[in-house]
């Protein structure tokens, strides 16, 4: 923590963002950043897509989740997940990346149901509290399972 908040007071973005480093609050920290862009990824195509184009909400919310995962697939390995994966095929390597992203994605969903039926929470609310969740999980179990670190 004492590094994460080091760069950000002395403002170096290059050491913040770019410089490779095992520091785990960089790490989660850039993970941060780039699921931010890949939601961006995520919510703009599936705006395009069924508001532009009239595609099927169902099917643009799909090719959305692609486009999202893409991102942030791309972007996890140029700055936070530098060292590499233990598969050493990327197709594999992105495949394990998938069933991460999509076991998030299921507790997601169950955390949202959980809050709203039983809990009456706002959809919202519950939305947001999935969000850190499962940023969490998804980055403790990619850089676990898929990268070989320690969360």
């Amino acid at each position: 923590m004492k590094e994460l908040l080091g760069c950000i007071r002395r403002l170096d973005w290059k050491g913040l963002m770019i410089t490779p480093s095992d520091n785990l609050f960089i790490q989660l920290f850039r993970y941060a950043f780039v699921g931010g862009l890949a939601f961006v990824a995520d919510f703009g195509t599936l705006a395009l897509l069924y508001h532009k184009f009239g595609v099927n909400e169902y099917l643009a919310t799909a090719i959305a989740f692609v486009m999202g995962l893409i991102v942030n697939f791309i972007l996890s390995k140029l700055l936070v997940f530098t060292t590499g994966a233990k598969v050493k095929s990327t197709v594999l390597e992105f495949l394990s990346y998938t069933v991460i992203g999509i076991i998030g994605l299921g507790l997601t969903e169950a955390i949202i149901w959980l809050g709203t039926v039983p809990l009456h929470i706002p959809v919202l609310v519950a939305k947001v509290i999935a969000a850190v969740l499962v940023l969490i999980w998804n980055f403790a179990a990619r850089k676990i399972f898929l990268y070989g670190g320690k969360a």
